[in-house]
C-alpha cells in the first residue's frame, strides 16, 4: 500500500528529494500543490497522510510563514531531513547563457542565488515563479526561448534541459531543512532525541533568560530559536525553539517544569534528527570551541 505524501512542487524538486530521504523504502504516492498552505491544509484534512515541507535554509534562513502554518495545524512534526542544495541554471538545448534574457525561480532559490543574480544587467528580468521543477517543465512543454530557470541538477535530467551554470548559490555549502509534517498516530520513528516547541513569555525582566537557564541546567542543548509576532497582540512574540537531548523520557520532565515557567507551552513535536545534520552541528560547535 501506498503513503499520499503532500508536497509544494512536482515530481523531481528538492521536496520531492525531501520525501525520497525520508522514506527510501516506501512506495510514495505525491500530491502535488502549489503552495506550503495547501500542503498543510491536505494533512489537516486527511487528503494525505503526510506532508512535507521546508522550513529553514543556510543562507536564507527561517521560512517564517512555515512556523505559522505548523503552529495551526492539526498535526505534528515527525521527522526531519536535511538536504545538500546545488543550485543550476538550466535552459532549452539551444540556448546559451548570453541568449537569457529572464530567469524564473521559487522565490526562496531566487533568494539563494541573489549575489549571482545581480551580475546580469538592469534589463535582464527575475521572475519569483510557483516553484524550481514547475518553472524548469513549462520552459520545456513551452519551448521557450530566452528563457532560463533555475532549479537542481536532477530537474534538468528529468525535462531535458541545458544546464548553462552550475552551483551558482550563494554559499557553496547550502543545506535546507525539511520536515515532515503528520497526524500523531501515523508517528512510528527511532527513539526521538529532539523536539520543536513554542512558548508565550509574560512581560517580566529575565523570563527569557528562566528558560534558558532551565534547558542549560538539565543539560537541553537549545539548536535553534525563532520569534514571531502573535497575530492580534501587538509587539507580542511567540518563541519557536528546536532542542536535542539524549534521554526522552528526562527531557518531558524537563517540559512539566517549563510549563511552570512559560506563559503558553505547546509541543510541535518530537522526532529523530537528522544524522547529516546532527554531525554538522557536532563540527560547528568543535569549531566555536565548545
Amino acid at each position: 500500500m501506498s503513503l499520499k505524501v503532500a508536497i509544494q512542487g512536482i515530481e523531481s524538486s528538492f521536496h520531492h528529494q525531501a520525501v525520497q530521504k525520508l522514506f527510501p523504502n516506501e512506495e510514495i504516492n505525491l500530491l502535488t500543490c502549489d503552495s506550503f498552505e495547501k500542503v498543510t491544509t491536505a494533512v489537516n484534512n486527511s487528503n494525505a497522510d503526510f506532508g512535507v515541507i521546508a522550513i529553514e535554509n543556510t543562507i536564507v534562513g527561517s521560512i517564517l510563514p512555515n512556523y505559522g502554518l505548523i503552529d495551526a495545524g492539526n498535526f505534528e512534526i515527525l521527522a526531519e531531513t536535511v538536504l545538500n542544495i546545488q543550485m543550476y541554471v538550466m535552459a532549452l538545448e539551444s540556448e546559451s547563457i548570453h541568449d537569457i534574457k529572464e530567469i524564473h525561480s521559487h522565490p526562496v532559490a531566487l533568494l539563494q542565488c541573489r549575489d549571482y543574480l545581480q551580475k546580469f544587467p538592469p534589463q535582464f528580468k527575475v521572475i519569483e515563479g510557483k516553484d524550481t521543477a514547475s518553472e524548469a517543465k513549462r520552459i520545456k512543454n513551452q519551448n521557450l526561448t530566452g528563457v532560463a530557470a533555475i532549479a537542481g541538477k536532477q530537474v534538468a535530467e528529468k525535462f531535458g534541459l541545458k544546464i548553462l551554470d552550475s552551483n551558482i548559490q550563494d554559499i557553496k555549502e547550502n543545506h535546507t531543512r525539511f520536515v515532515l509534517l503528520g497526524k500523531k498516530e501515523k508517528q512510528s520513528i527511532r527513539q526521538a532525541d529532539k523536539a520543536s516547541l513554542k512558548f508565550v513569555l509574560d512581560h517580566n525582566v529575565g523570563s527569557l533568560g528562566n528558560v534558558l537557564s532551565l534547558l542549560t541546567t538539565f543539560n537541553i542543548n537549545l539548536t535553534k530559536i525563532q520569534s514571531l509576532p502573535i497575530v492580534g497582540k501587538p509587539w507580542q512574540y511567540a518563541f519557536f525553539v528546536d532542542v536535542v537531548f539524549e534521554e526522552e523520557n528526562f527531557f518531558f520532565e524537563v517540559v512539566e517544569m517549563l510549563k511552570k515557567t512559560v506563559k503558553e507551552l505547546k509541543i510541535l513535536g518530537v522526532y529523530k534528527q537528522d544524522e547529516t545534520h546532527a554531525q554538522a552541528q557536532f563540527s560547528n560547535a568543535i569549531l566555536n570551541g565548545k
